[in-house]
């Protein structure tokens, strides 16, 4: 209505890998054929024990409210996995079960830092980082990252941002989203030491974490007291629409995610955790998905050149490769809506993922069936 208000935190721009799915569903609706190649989504559905699980959850359970912080069985559950994945004891005191990886996000930006403050993050990465602390009135801080570094966050990259201004946060993804690339323990260790010594707060987007191939994850929890892990049910154990996520917190944050997560979300969907607690007695059907994911690695990494995409960043982990196109075109998001229109094949602009350099990079997920990736990289080649 004329003359009322509009906040202004809501003038963030639009995730853009969603208006590819859109634009994707146009196609399909009208009876073309699409190959999803630009969502990050498993092409499966939750571990069959997941599933027995939550049937017998709505059997005898009034799916209520639970506590704030996650039901004692998952936050339990979740201790084990660090112990047994990892061999680090974390306490389920410091485990919080969250609303998917986005509402740990939220809870750990509001708890860690104030309006004004200066967070740093490497481009390309995943965008509804900067967006939310946007949204929020934090500050991001983009470290134009390259592939001498990886595309990870670097002290040098860090020193540099700290010569404009202070900086307060760090947020690093090992695996990343766009790039898959990952940082060896070595390189982690460094980057967390270089943060406790000028008192810089790592947050640590682990959410791809299972899904490596021949590198093991490093989690923070391990190397640095002080650090926010964020990971999740969605990628690994492909339960992206059941929107549960968990955190490992610091003890001084526990209290203030505690409280803001009662205020803000209740609690995290009960179903949904009722359900994951049987996640981790998956193992084999899990490590069957990953067995696809890695066929399908290697069957881009061997097709895509043939389609004319040969500068590819290492793709270490998760169920993405980050090409470089700029040697075809100077603007990813007409090229994407191009290679859509013209073969059927959805991919994502890296404009998502980085603001200055994106125009010339793009992304691919992996993440569905061999069948749809095999039939893709066929339409592309063909194309080029």
């Amino acid at each position: 209505m004329a003359g009322l208000k509009v906040g202004s935190r809501g003038s963030i721009p639009a995730f853009m890998v969603m208006e590819v799915m859109r634009a994707a569903a146009d196609r399909e609706q009208a009876g073309d054929a699409v190959y999803h190649l630009e969502v990050g989504q498993p092409g499966t559905s939750a571990p069959k024990g997941v599933i027995e699980a939550a049937h017998r959850a709505l059997d005898t359970d009034r799916i209520g409210y639970t506590v704030a912080l996650g039901i004692p069985a998952l936050r339990q559950a979740i201790a084990e996995h660090y112990r047994s994945q990892y061999g680090v004891t974390v306490p389920s005191s410091r485990i919080v079960v969250t609303t998917g990886s986005s509402g740990g996000f939220i809870l750990s930006f509001l708890a860690a830092f104030d309006p004004g403050d200066r967070v740093a993050l490497a481009a390309p990465g995943y965008p509804c980082y900067r967006h939310i602390l946007n949204a929020l009135d934090i500050v991001p801080v983009m470290m134009p990252a390259g592939a001498q570094d990886r595309f990870q966050p670097t002290p040098a990259l860090l020193e540099q941002a700290m010569r404009e201004g202070p900086i307060h946060g760090l947020i690093v993804a090992s695996p990343s989203n766009p790039t898959g690339t990952m940082l060896d323990r070595a390189a982690f260790s460094e980057l967390l030491d270089f943060c406790a010594q000028h008192s810089i707060r790592v947050i640590s987007d682990e959410i791809y974490h299972g899904i490596t191939y021949g590198m093991a994850a490093t989690t923070a929890g391990e190397l640095d007291p002080g650090a926010v892990v964020v990971n999740s049910f969605s990628k690994y154990f492909s339960m992206t629409g059941w929107r549960l996520g968990w955190l490992v917190v610091p003890e001084d944050l526990t209290r203030p995610v505690e409280c803001l997560a009662q205020n803000l979300f209740i609690s995290p969907p009960t179903l949904s955790q009722r359900a994951a607690v049987a996640a981790f007695d998956c193992h084999d059907e899990l490590q069957a998905n990953l067995r696809r994911y890695a066929a399908n690695r290697d069957l881009l990494l061997r097709e895509l050149p043939k389609a004319g995409f040969s500068d590819l960043a290492p793709s270490d982990g998760a169920f993405y490769i980050y090409a470089d196109v700029g040697d075809r075109t100077n603007d990813s998001q007409e090229f994407c809506a191009r290679i859509l229109r013209e073969t059927g094949v959805a991919i994502t602009p890296g404009l998502d993922f980085d603001g200055e350099r994106g125009h010339r990079t793009v992304r691919f997920s992996f993440a569905g069936t061999t069948e749809e990736v095999a039939a893709a990289a066929e339409a592309l080649k063909r194309w080029r």
